[in-house]
C-alpha cells in the first residue's frame, strides 16, 4: 500500500514513523458537523512514535520522545477554551503528550518546538487535556498506560472486556473511543454524546 492509502483523511504531510491513527475516526464532514455546533478545532504538528514492538525489553523503554510543533494560534485557541471553561479534546496519545508537556500552570499550552520525553501514566496529572479521542489500546502498550491517566484500572478493565466480547479491533486500523478525565465526565455530556454518535 502508498503512504497515502494509510494516512488519515485530516492529517498533514506524513512526518512520522506511524500514522496519526486516532484521526482516522475523522473526517472533514464530521469536522464540518462539528463546527456547525460550535466545536472549535486548533491543529499542532507532532510526530507519533509506536506503542508496542513486541519485544518487552524494548516496550519497557517507550514511548520514545517525540517532537511536536505547536502554533500560536493554537496555543491561543486553548487558553480561551481554558478560560470559557471549554474542554480540551485530544486526538490521539502524541496530542496529549505533546500539549502535557507543553503545559503551562494555568492549564494552557506554550506555542513553538518542543519535544515530548517524559512518560503519561496512573498519576500523572493532566493540566491541558480533559478528554480523549484514541485507539483502543492493550494492557501493556505505553499509550494504554497513558489511559491510566483519564481513569481507573477498574474502569479500563471494563472496557478492555468489553472490547474483547465485541471483537473491536484494536490500535492502528481498528475501533475508537473516547475517554473523559474521571473527575470532569458529567461537565459536557452533549459534547461525549455528539462525539460518541460519530464513533
Amino acid at each position: 500500500m502508498a503512504l497515502w492509502d494509510v494516512w488519515t483523511k485530516i492529517a498533514a504531510g506524513p512526518v512520522a514513523f506511524e500514522a496519526p491513527s486516532a484521526g482516522f475516526a475523522l473526517d472533514w464532514l464530521t469536522l464540518q458537523a462539528l463546527r456547525r455546533r460550535d466545536v472549535g478545532f486548533a491543529i499542532l504538528t507532532r510526530a507519533p512514535g509506536v506503542s508496542s514492538t513486541g519485544d518487552p525489553a524494548l516496550d519497557s523503554r517507550l514511548p520514545f520522545d517525540e517532537p511536536y510543533r505547536i502554533p500560536g494560534r493554537t496555543a491561543m485557541q486553548l487558553a480561551r477554551a481554558k478560560l470559557r471553561g471549554s474542554r480540551i479534546i485530544a486526538i490521539g496519545t502524541s496530542v496529549v503528550r505533546a500539549l502535557e508537556a507543553a503545559a503551562n500552570p494555568d492549564g494552557s499550552a506554550r506555542a513553538g518546538n518542543g519535544i515530548a520525553t517524559g512518560r503519561i501514566a496512573r498519576g500523572t496529572r493532566l493540566r491541558v487535556v480533559d478528554a480523549i479521542l484514541t485507539g483502543v489500546h492493550q494492557p501493556g502498550e505505553s499509550h494504554f498506560e497513558l489511559l491510566r491517566a483519564f481513569t481507573d484500572d477498574a474502569q479500563l478493565a471494563k472496557a478492555s472486556a468489553a472490547f474483547a466480547a465485541y471483537r473491536y479491533r484494536t490500535h492502528e486500523f481498528g475501533d475508537s473511543m473516547l475517554l473523559h478525565r474521571q473527575q470532569n465526565r458529567a461537565e459536557v455530556p452533549e459534547t461525549k454524546a455528539l462525539l460518541e454518535a460519530w464513533l
